[in-house]
């Protein structure tokens, strides 16, 4: 039998302890404020624990587990409560839960909550205590109980998993599955285990799955939310034996993602934190910006000139990784006054005689046959036409003509040879001679020329890991930890720096790496029709604020088209590309009344609540059907000042002549600003916001006010 043995009302969250009256064992439970814990009987009541751990030599668990999952093993069947003590500082409250063994290893549960958060931050340390080594294969950083207390053990149809997939240039395509779906439905006896395990294994944290996590009680209209912060390998875990339903995540462990951990008598070893959060009503939009407003607050201790959201001119698809001092200066003057504040010269700037730039990085030095004259007098361009001057490095990686890449002691090794990829290697970020060796090349460079910006691309993954480590997931683990020393290093170095987090586009939008950006790139979809759609279905995952989307404009781009492509970056940031020096009158009018609506909605992109409408997206390659997505003002539960952002784009057919958007808006509102390319038929009637679209492929954008 469980019974509660504390609960702590955590803003509209209530945290409660629920303890195992046979076993001990101790449960986290999360449940809206208003809402209190019962005992639910079940047939198959098996206990659960806050931490999952297992450690080298324990009994795994049986039920079939093997392979599947390492929860529930020995390990936590060892482990015993230990105290419980809760820590007032500030505004902050941190509870900590003790557990422990008999052999003298201690683990230390942490729940944190910030007054006024709509989410919480979870992690577990873990000190051994005992006289010798240990082996750690397992431990989580987050489990959660008690998912499914208002749902009978007979009910089925009410509980579903909501993921979030992502590959190259379709990032952010959520999932939803019924647990039965799944085959996480409860066996007839309780004996075997059903375990949903996903995750990401490589120094690509968003490749293949975000690191997040949704589970929905449709009876009951419960949301519960987890997000992983760790900038590699991770898991996240759906668990059922009996009738509850448990989820947990955190590093990938050793079956997932050769992960083992050797601790030493005495030391201590601390999970990535995990963003939890649960509420009752508001769908799949509520529970997942109740996760990603965590960063608003690291965001708005930020670089001042980022606060108004200001907007990125990148030469990338202008020049395709041959910028020079010429065409830059071309584009300076083309975009001159058009109310660009950052001017990033992408990729290639480095590149030598007779190598192409793409298998050239590691070596960053300036190229004399781009900039004869040397590269400050390209910055000193960029900066007298109001600009902060921005420059890209791909950090991490070594391109194969690139003459670092025989710097073999230098680079990750897997197996005792160089650790390869198609065109790269790695440099081994724990090593000082590494460290030093990019702050003169990346930092120095930087500093010299007075850059104010810096893309940190990122274009392969390690994979499963590398060595100099107990495992090939904790060396993995160890450099991406050096790798995020060094960026910090950056921002010490020069402070206010702008950094902007990319990897082949979105393949690191995780909440660690994003909490030490200003920005991401999006996605490489750089000049897609898709473009909208992988943008809205990134507002679930990251901050809009944060969200760099990409406009590419073409010589030969319709006014319509033009205006379905800035139209996208008022999904999140926008920033500008393409043949911005060979267009006409006409197509620039479109871009400069594109940029005059982007600094109009730039407070609600900032601070706002986003509800996305319109029928599923079969194929983003050739898509067909609408989608709107409404942004209000202000927080999820209290959109206060009462501006409203809505952004519709029709695709390729599914309707016919007329299309016709029927959206609740939320009270009275009046329309203050319209964009598109031409007139646009869109008007409030009845408490509705309606938009008739006539042709595929047009966007139209309406900036609204609460009466």
């Amino acid at each position: 039998m469980k019974k509660i043995y504390s609960e702590f009302v955590l803003g509209d969250m209530r945290a409660c302890y629920v303890q195992d009256e046979e076993t001990g064992s101790m449960e986290l439970v999360l449940l809206p404020a208003d809402m209190a814990y019962q005992v639910a009987y079940r047939e198959k009541p098996y206990p659960d624990s806050l931490v999952q751990v297992k450690l080298v030599g324990d009994t795994y668990a049986g039920g079939y587990a093997g392979g599947r999952t390492m929860r529930q093993s020995a390990s936590v069947a060892a482990l015993a409560f230990a105290g419980q003590e809760k820590k007032q500082e500030d505004q902050e409250t941190v509870i900590c839960t003790s557990l422990s063994d008999e052999r003298g290893y201690c683990y230390r549960h942490y729940l944190c909550w910030k007054e006024g958060k709509k989410s919480l931050l979870s992690y577990t340390e873990f000190e051994n205590a005992s006289k010798e080594k240990v082996g750690l294969e397992l431990l989580s950083s987050f489990s959660l109980g008690g998912i499914s207390p208002f749902v009978g053990a007979d009910e089925s149809g009410k509980l579903k998993l909501h993921r979030i997939r992502s590959v190259w240039s379709m990032e952010g395509r959520a999932e939803s599955q019924l647990l039965e779906d799944l085959q996480l439905e409860p066996s007839w006896g309780g004996h075997a285990v059903r375990c949903e395990r996903f995750g990401q294994v490589g120094s690509m944290p968003v490749n293949g799955y975000f690191p997040y996590a949704v589970v929905e009680d449709t009876k009951s209209d419960l949301f519960w939310g987890a997000m992983i912060c760790h900038n590699a390998s991770w898991q996240m875990e759906v668990y059922r034996r009996g009738d509850d339903v448990n989820l947990s995540g955190g590093l990938a462990d050793y079956d997932f993602g050769h992960w083992m951990k050797e601790a030493a008598p005495g030391e201590k070893f601390v999970t990535p934190a995990a963003i939890l959060s649960v509420c009752r009503g508001g769908g799949i939009d509520c529970i997942s910006q109740r996760m990603t407003m965590a960063l608003n607050e690291t965001l708005d201790g930020g670089p001042e000139p980022e606060q108004a959201l200001p907007i990125v001119f990148n030469e990338y698809c202008t020049t395709w990784g041959e910028p020079s001092h010429e065409n830059i200066c071309g584009i300076l003057d083309a975009i001159k006054d058009k109310g660009f504040s950052y001017f990033v010269i992408d990729c290639g700037w480095y590149r030598q005689q007779g190598i192409p730039w793409d298998v050239a990085m590691g070596d960053y030095v300036v190229s004399k046959e781009l900039f004869p004259e040397g590269l400050d007098k390209t910055v000193d361009a960029i900066k007298s036409h109001g600009m902060k001057a921005g420059i890209w490095f791909e950090i991490d990686n070594v391109g194969e003509r690139a003459k670092s890449y025989q710097r073999t002691e230098h680079l990750l090794t897997r197996n005792g040879a160089p650790l390869t990829t198609s065109m790269r290697r790695f440099w081994d970020m724990r090593q000082e001679w590494v460290q030093k060796y990019l702050e003169e090349r990346v930092i120095g460079t930087l500093k010299k020329y007075g850059f104010s910006y810096m893309k940190m691309d990122y274009n392969d993954t390690i994979g499963t890991g590398c060595d100099g480590a107990e495992s090939l997931g904790e060396g993995l683990r160890q450099n991406m930890e050096a790798s995020l020393v060094f960026i910090r290093k950056v921002k010490e170095q020069i402070p206010g720096i702008i950094l902007e987090n990319c990897s082949s586009g979105g393949h690191k939008l995780e909440p660690l790496m994003m909490s030490e950006c200003s920005m991401a790139s999006f996605s490489d979809a750089h000049e897609c029709e898709e473009i909208p759609i992988i943008a809205a279905s990134l507002h679930r995952v990251i901050l809009p604020r944060q969200s760099q989307i990409w406009a590419v404009i073409r010589e030969d781009d319709s006014l319509k088209r033009i205006a379905y492509s800035i139209a996208a970056t008022f999904l999140g940031r926008m920033c500008l590309s393409g043949d911005v020096t060979k267009l006409t009158d006409d197509q620039w009018d479109v871009i400069d009344r594109g940029i005059a609506f982007y600094k109009k909605a730039a407070p609600i992109i900032k601070e706002g609540y986003s509800r996305l409408y319109g029928p599923k997206v079969l194929n983003y390659r050739h898509p067909t059907g609408w989608q709107c997505l409404v942004r209000t003002e202000g927080s999820v539960e209290q959109e206060k000042r009462g501006g409203l952002l809505a952004v519709f784009h029709s695709f390729n057919g599914e309707h016919e002549g007329a299309l016709e958007v029927l959206l609740p808006a939320d009270g009275e509102y009046r329309i203050e600003t319209v964009y598109s390319d031409a007139e646009a038929d869109i008007c409030i009637i009845g408490g509705k916001l309606v938009c008739r679209i006539p042709e595929d492929m047009r966007a139209v954008a309406v900036l609204a006010r609460r009466v």
